[in-house]
């Protein structure tokens, strides 16, 4: 039990913690934090790096949610928290009486499912926890994704829950068509004449950018293609005029009839508050495909100091995208926040402090925000109104509409009873946040509560392509070679995400819009992340043969490695006696050699000393994929396999790394030799054996 600052004591505290990498489990960890408070739980909800393990012993339920990345590791909000778990000095049973459960999230097209999740269950046994419901394991990969095994157990824990800690008499779970109580709103802030005279001018520069030519023609050099200050308060600037986005058609059917969303309206690039976030500049956003194909894949490169940041082959940098000026002046405008949306704002605290926790105190997990936001702010930088809603969204928004047709259709939609209804409307044909408000138009939000409501967000990680010898310095154009400062190259290889609905409308996700708008000479504030595990063996014995499979834009850590590889060998003296470095092997997968075979000219020279085997499969009658040249080619591979070989397999998540894990296991058998020919279960443990030691890495998406 815990204390309140009143000295009173409460005994229904939970605690739901999530580790997460994407957001899925923050999302989860959301909603079972929503069903704690209708048991009347007073509930917290956070990432596990934000708590100290002694805290789980001062809440009377604990649910820990979290994904698997990598290979069978924790994310990165996660790592703090589980090396804590991992002390020597921890005695067994100092957990003892913390009632837990946990729940994962993972891919089963990695073999090591859901590992995370189970090595923190099992670490919690070992330290005396109790474990008061069965864990639950979530498969993205099943047909309704995470929900297709989520939803049945949120329903039987909320039964466990309430049938462990009963309600007192005649008070009764909170329904769900009751609105909870916000934690935190937003609250104008007093203005003075000055302020009150930026936001006029605000408004101006918002009508330039939504192309108000009654006031463009008299203020155009208020544009600018140079990076925006720093500013304490990230007034709103508008984004400087851009040239039309080469923006290629991602499906397979000519659509010249159909209106294509995308704006030429470029986000401003004011910087984040990003913890761990650092600003580079875009050097060239070029696109790497033919503009007849139905793909559009950019290679983006970027420079930064450094001085201050260094990358390895396997390390990720994250993208915070924006949304566009004329959508968020389209929602306030839908929403009628034109009054207040250039005013800045502050958060305030409406939640319960009960338990004397800082947590409460801050902004919701994954808000950067500056002080003194405005609205306009908010939704440019922070709020994703793009997004394709959860359930609980409609249950939400049925609070703020009179109409009672209207609320009884939202709250239809978030009733788990009627998830058919649900897809049908929302998933499957993507509708965002922004069409459903304008679908019901009686629905009017509080701005106030837009933070509570809307979704925030989320980073993107992309693969570095770049290495070695491809990580040259590059200088500013314009600074003095006489400087110190050097700079050093960074490129990402982007598809960019456009289909068709089944509504027959184009979609475009919220990152790839703004990756395609992005022009040169821009800075982004992004977060650089390590893998670890990715580099490790290459790194330490660059003498083992390296096999690499790629499909698509899969390809691009593989030429990290490769280009990292071949900088070892050209930074060696001739006289250096380390061991040499190892036979590099890329089979590559595409549709189309002439359209998807990227960096073909350097993967095929002699400088990369990379064999490149291809499987393009619509280039001839019948498919040809990246197994089937595993297969073709089983006992060259083999051979450096059992060399120590390092085999990764990079793409999309799903069928590929599975048939590719298949077709390595009867390469094995065919080709293993004494000890595996001929033996299926011998290849599976030698498998197994890579999976553990870093000898074989699965890094798909």
């Amino acid at each position: 039990m815990s204390d309140n600052a009143s000295g009173q004591r409460h005994d229904r505290t939970a605690l739901i913690l999530y580790g997460s990498e994407t957001g899925n489990s923050q999302d989860t960890a959301e909603e079972l934090g929503r069903m704690a408070e209708r048991l009347h739980f007073l509930t917290r909800v956070a990432e596990m790096d934000a708590v100290e393990i002694g805290l789980l012993l001062k809440y009377s339920v604990v649910i820990l949610v979290v994904s698997t990345t990598g290979q069978g590791e924790f994310p990165t909000n996660a790592r703090k928290f589980w090396k804590s778990l991992l002390r020597k000095r921890l005695l067994p049973g100092c957990l003892n009486h913390v009632p837990f459960t946990t729940f994962g999230i993972g891919d089963s097209s990695y073999s090591k499912f859901n590992w995370a999740a189970r090595k923190l269950h099992k670490r919690l046994e070992q330290l005396g926890a109790n474990e008061i419901y069965p864990r639950g394991e979530a498969d993205e990969q099943h047909e309704e994704g995470i929900d297709g095994t989520f939803l049945s157990w949120s329903l039987d824990l909320k039964r466990h829950l309430l049938a462990s800690f009963p309600l007192p008499e005649g008070v009764e779970p909170i329904p769900q068509e009751v609105l909870l109580p916000a934690k935190f709103t937003l609250r104008l802030l007093e203005t003075t004449p000055d302020q009150d005279s930026q936001s006029e001018q605000d408004h101006q520069l918002t009508s330039i950018s939504n192309g108000d030519s009654s006031t463009q023609h008299t203020n155009n050099n208020l544009h600018s293609t140079k990076p925006e200050p720093e500013d304490p308060t990230m007034l709103y600037l508008p984004p400087p005029e851009p040239n039309e986005p080469a923006v290629g058609p991602q499906l397979k059917d000519h659509l010249e009839d159909l209106i294509d969303p995308v704006s030429t309206l470029i986000p401003s690039c004011s910087h984040l508050p990003i913890p761990g976030g650092f600003s580079i500049e875009l050097m060239e956003n070029k696109r790497v495909t033919p503009l007849t194909h139905w793909q559009d894949v950019r290679l983006l490169t970027f420079r930064m100091t450094a001085d201050e940041h260094q990358y390895e082959p396997g390390d990720v940098v994250t993208i915070f995208p924006k949304n566009f000026a004329d959508d968020v002046q389209g929602l306030i405008d839908l929403m009628g926040w034109n009054l207040v949306a250039d005013k800045p704002l502050k958060f305030e605290l409406t939640g319960p402090d009960l338990l004397l926790d800082p947590y409460f105190a801050a902004l919701p997990p994954g808000l950067y925000a500056r002080e003194n936001s405005t609205l306009r702010q908010l939704l440019t930088h922070n709020l994703d109104f793009t997004a394709i809603p959860k359930p609980s969204f409609f249950r939400h928004i049925s609070h703020y509409t009179d109409d009672q047709r209207d609320k009884e259709r939202l709250l239809e939609f978030g009733d788990s009873r009627y998830r058919d209804e649900y897809y049908d409307y929302a998933t499957r044909p993507r509708r965002s946040i922004l069409e459903i408000l304008t679908d019901f138009t009686s629905v009017k939000i509080p701005f106030n509560e837009v933070a509570s409501i809307f979704p925030v967000i989320r980073g993107r990680q992309f693969s570095i392509c770049s290495g070695g010898l491809g990580r040259q310095v590059a200088r500013p154009a314009h600074q003095d070679r006489k400087t110190p400062d050097e700079f050093i190259k960074v490129q990402l290889l982007v598809a960019i995400v456009k289909y068709q609905t089944v509504l027959k409308r184009i979609r475009q996700g919220l990152c790839s819009r703004y990756i395609a708008s992005l022009q040169q000479g821009m800075h982004l504030t992004v977060k650089l992340d390590g893998t670890g595990s990715f580099y490790k063996i290459p790194d330490l014995f660059p003498e083992f043969p390296v096999i690499m499979v790629a499909a698509g834009t899969g390809v691009a850590p593989c030429r990290s490695l490769i280009w990292e590889r071949a900088g070892v060998i050209a930074n060696r003296d001739l006289d250096d006696d380390s061991k040499p470095v190892g036979p590099n092997v890329l089979i590559y997968g595409g549709r189309n050699k002439k359209a998807d075979f990227f960096f073909k000219n350097e993967m095929t020279g002699t400088a990369m000393r990379t064999k490149v085997l291809t499987a393009f499969s619509r280039d001839q009658k019948e498919k040809v994929y990246v197994q089937d040249v595993i297969m073709r080619e089983g006992k060259m591979l083999v051979e450096l396999i059992l060399q120590r070989g390092v085999v990764y397999v990079c793409g999309s998540s799903g069928n590929m790394p599975k048939a590719v894990r298949q077709a390595f296991l009867r390469a094995l058998v065919e080709f293993g030799g004494p000890g595996l020919e001929k033996n299926m279960d011998n290849a599976e443990k030698c498998l197994a054996e890579m999976e553990k030691t870093g000898h074989y890495i699965q890094e798909t998406w």
